[in-house]
């Protein structure tokens, strides 16, 4: 039960490759699986948050992706009608001073690409058009057996479901249970600022209003503007946790809200719809010699912008643990440490629909009166609240 030499990853999004690349630099023979046949990823943003970033670093990625990233000024929370600012938190500089780190902008695309990169150039071996069936444990040879729609049967040391929230790893191991629909849907898009008529400023901006909220900020250097618009709905009936959305109803949806982002919008030309899906607490993330990493195991809503960052830190976790543990103990550990962490995140994420969605009437506008007051007055009371967040540091011994 104790060496661990092979490596099989279930899943090559951001999560699995960073593990990849974790367990490789720990010096583990490493294979992902993947079942799409090509490498790539819906065009779409992430905010690469200090906590995210060291790993990234650590993981010898920052000059790779330094000409991907925009580093904005200010993270903002906006009123939808009048464009009245409820918060305005410091980044660029003041991010660096405060948690020794930046806070990015990333095209998803960009960071993919720069993964995939380097896991080849790490003698990391990438199976495409890889369907996975399931898999089988041999307790007498300590060895865990990964089983592919062709026929194949591969065999490691350990296996890593980094395959979503629809893990069919996750599904063998704990059973299989749909994803709870969480009552709303996110449209995401890019735009080309060519494309632009309207001037949007360089922070990681929400846009606050009933029932649903908006996200915009720029990508590749300023080149693009990301969005991301999410709207309460409780007639999602379709298959497909990701669709072509009516770019016309994206529209209509957010219609009589500031300029800013009805002129934005007036420049899209497609968007992706995505049903938001979460699950309860999951009451295990391993077994045997399997374990679960990112959305497989701690889906979450992305009003912390935090769903790939906590994949990343899993990743960087992990690799330590099985490096630095008996293979007894490393998965029991790699749980004790993110479990509680990951389960944060998530219910700081939910809480902040609240927030963001204006819900509670009066009370919930004098919510956002306080945030606003706090943060003219005491700023660094908000940030602190950021703190447990963005100052975390899983490369820190």
């Amino acid at each position: 039960m104790e060496q661990v030499s092979r490596v099989i990853i279930v899943g090559a999004g951001i999560g699995g490759l960073c593990s990849a690349l974790a367990m490789a630099k720990q010096g583990f023979d490493v294979m992902v699986c993947e079942q799409t046949k090509h490498l790539g990823e819906v065009g779409a943003g992430l905010q690469i948050s200090p906590n995210a970033f060291k790993v990234l670093r650590e993981l010898g990625l920052e000059s790779a992706l330094q000409p991907c990233a925009f580093v904005p000024q200010r993270a903002t929370m906006r009123d939808f009608k009048t464009g009245e600012y409820y918060l305005e938190i410091p980044l660029a500089e003041k991010t660096i001073n405060r948690y020794g780190a930046p806070y990015w902008h990333l095209h998803r695309a960009d960071l993919h690409s720069v993964l995939v990169q380097a896991c080849i150039e790490a003698g990391i071996e990438l199976m495409l058009g890889a369907t996975v069936t399931g898999y089988k444990e041999n307790t007498e040879a300590n060895q865990v057996s990964l089983f592919l729609d062709d026929g194949q049967e591969l065999t490691a040391d350990l296996l890593i479901g980094a395959d979503g929230i629809r893990s069919k790893i996750r599904e063998q191991m704990l059973g299989r249970q749909k994803a709870t629909f969480m009552g709303q849907v996110a449209w995401r898009g890019v735009i080309p600022v060519s494309d632009l008529n309207v001037e949007i400023k360089p922070d990681a901006c929400v846009w606050v209003g009933p029932n649903r909220h908006f996200v915009s900020y720029y990508l590749r250097g300023g080149e693009y503007v990301n969005f991301v618009a999410v709207e309460e709905r409780n007639d999602w009936t379709s298959e497909s946790w990701r669709e072509e959305g009516d770019i016309e109803a994206l529209k209509q949806s957010f219609s009589g809200w500031h300029p800013e982002v009805t002129e934005l919008l007036s420049a899209a030309s497609s968007t992706f719809l995505w049903a938001l899906n979460g699950r309860d607490e999951l009451p295990t993330w391993h077994q045997g010699r399997v374990v679960l990493l990112g959305d497989a195991c701690h889906p979450m809503l992305p009003f912390m912008a935090q769903g790939a960052a906590m994949a990343i830190e899993d990743a960087y976790v992990l690799a330590k643990c099985v490096a630095g543990y008996k293979m007894s103990d490393a998965l029991v550990e790699y749980e004790k440490i993110r479990k509680p962490r990951a389960t944060k995140i998530q219910k700081m994420s939910k809480a902040n629909a609240s927030l963001y969605h204006m819900h509670g009437g009066v009370l919930g506008k004098l919510k956002l009166k306080a945030l606003q007051a706090a943060s003219h007055f005491v700023p660094d009371v908000i940030q602190s609240k950021l703190d447990s967040v963005y100052g975390y540091d899983v490369t820190k011994p």
